[in-house]
């Protein structure tokens, strides 16, 4: 593991009970701590992790990362984002794995799941290892396990992504919560494109107010590497407000406005309908089993991720119609029966 001073790695903190703090692990759960650890104090709507230092301590943590001054004999780092610098120290001591593959994180509120599964078989059929954190499973390149949740928390994607790296993949898909987001899982991962599927009406009880979840999910695209590209829905109302606000290079995607990667549905069947996918001059037509504008939306969204990565639109397009269904998302069941059964 890699061994990160804390003065450096946060030149603004302030450090009481020492000079400097030199840590090779760390962990935001008391209870959890082992020696030698640094024990990150991180506020949820659960509990707050200031009122555990001395459990940490017992256990032998060494030092503690805190929003603020404790009274306690070790030696204190404080910093105005607990969740942040712990998030951001992660993927440090992970090695920052996240600048070693191609990665690219998918938010928005429908299609990040289908849109992930989607990239992971175009990158598949270009031949190149990918690794994929979805809320169906997690892949490191080599092993797949189903997943406990959409966006681990930040001590595990560290070392999923780690995993990935590790395992040579070129690149590495991320479906990133607007609550992970909320909660900076992601802080100190950095993408190469960041795709908005779309914002809607959801999760208002966590979030509060429409505005407040708008601002969250543009926190995504504060990800981006310093020439990382996003992807953007232009026929969704609430990616204005996105577009607005963002100085990156954006590539549009759409089937109504004008937008740089457009699709036309041609025909539908109830299981399988074929549409134009069109990028500049060239133009793919796309059979897909799965069916419905929003399928069409998120193939759409899977494509200007694999022309950004520099992917031919015939490799694309072969990638696209080779998944023909993701477990529960409008999934058929066909059994000869005389009408369609779907599970959702």
């Amino acid at each position: 593991a890699s061994r990160v001073s804390l003065r450096e790695f946060f030149p603004q903190s302030h450090i009481f009970g020492s000079q400097d703090i030199r840590v090779t692990s760390c962990c935001d759960e008391a209870r959890r701590c082992r020696p030698g650890d640094l024990y990150v104090a991180v506020s949820t709507a659960a509990a707050d992790g200031h009122d555990a230092v001395d459990e940490a301590l017992h256990r032998g943590a060494k030092a503690i990362l805190a929003e603020r001054q404790l009274p306690v004999d070790a030696p204190v780092c404080v910093v105005p984002d607990s969740r942040e610098a712990y998030g951001r120290l992660c993927q440090r001591l992970a090695g920052d794995p996240s600048g070693r593959m191609r990665t690219v994180g998918i938010s928005g509120t429908n299609g990040k799941t289908t849109t992930a599964w989607l990239l992971d078989s175009i990158f598949r059929t270009a031949g190149v290892r990918n690794g994929l954190i979805s809320s169906l499973a997690h892949s490191d390149g080599l092993d797949r396990e189903a997943a406990v949740r959409t966006t681990p928390p930040a001590r595990e994607l560290a070392a999923w992504l780690a995993r990935m790296a590790g395992h040579d993949c070129g690149s590495a898909v991320v479906e990133v919560s607007s609550r992970a987001l909320a909660e900076r899982r992601t802080a100190g991962v950095e993408f190469d494109v960041a795709v908005m599927t779309n914002v809607r009406r959801d999760h208002l009880d966590y979030h509060g107010t429409i505005f407040n979840y708008r601002r969250v999910k543009s926190r995504l695209f504060e990800h981006l590497k310093p020439d990382g590209a996003a992807v953007v829905n232009a026929d969704d109302p609430a990616s204005k407000f996105v577009l607005r606000h963002l100085d990156r290079p954006v590539l549009t995607v759409g089937m109504h406005t004008p937008a740089e990667l457009t699709a036309r549905v041609i025909e539908r069947h109830p299981c399988e309908q074929t549409f134009l996918l069109t990028a500049g001059d060239e133009t793919a037509a796309i059979q897909t089993r799965m069916f419905g504008d929003h399928h069409v939306y998120n193939c759409l969204c899977a494509a200007a991720v694999g022309l950004l990565m520099g992917l031919p639109l015939t490799v694309i397009a072969r990638g696209l119609e080779s998944l023909d269904t993701v477990p529960g998302r409008l999934e058929p069941v066909v059994a000869g029966q005389p009408f369609g059964v779907f599970v959702d």
